[in-house]
């Protein structure tokens, strides 16, 4: 059984013509139930700031605009996610199966990331010896 995850938030985008990633949080779960609460909060936390409730105290009246129907709808795709019941079922068994678990979502300009893998499965990869060829 994995009893460790770590778990990473990125978005993803282009500078100068290069990939750019810039870490939006990472969490060292200690449990299973821990990796999918905090996936799930980072994935809200981006939806609320990328689409903010019009009647939020923090955003000044008329400064929200609607978006054309062309744009991809990330906010809305996150929070489908978060209430997927039978994707967090498959995401606790792939996490709890050892394997790395990537949910992505990307706009024209952005991509945002959540990435958790098992503590345990990255230290098992480390003992396997390095695949080594000879060069020339």
């Amino acid at each position: 059984m994995h009893d460790e995850f770590l778990c990473h938030v990125t978005a993803y985008g282009t500078c100068d013509g290069r990939r750019i990633g810039v870490p939006l949080g990472t969490y060292r779960a200690p449990t299973l139930a821990l990796a999918l609460w905090w996936l799930r909060d980072r994935a809200s936390w981006i939806a609320e700031r990328l689409d903010p409730s019009p009647d939020s105290l923090h955003v000044p009246s008329h400064a929200l605009v609607p978006v054309p129907e062309t744009v991809p709808d990330v906010p809305g795709l996150l929070r489908a996610w978060c209430a997927d019941a039978a994707q967090q079922e498959q995401v606790a068994d792939e996490l709890a199966g050892g394997r790395l678990v990537r949910v992505a979502a990307s706009d024209d300009t952005t991509e945002y990331e959540l990435l958790a893998e098992s503590v345990d499965a990255l230290r098992m990869q480390r003992t396997i010896p390095a695949l080594v060829l000879p060069v020339g």
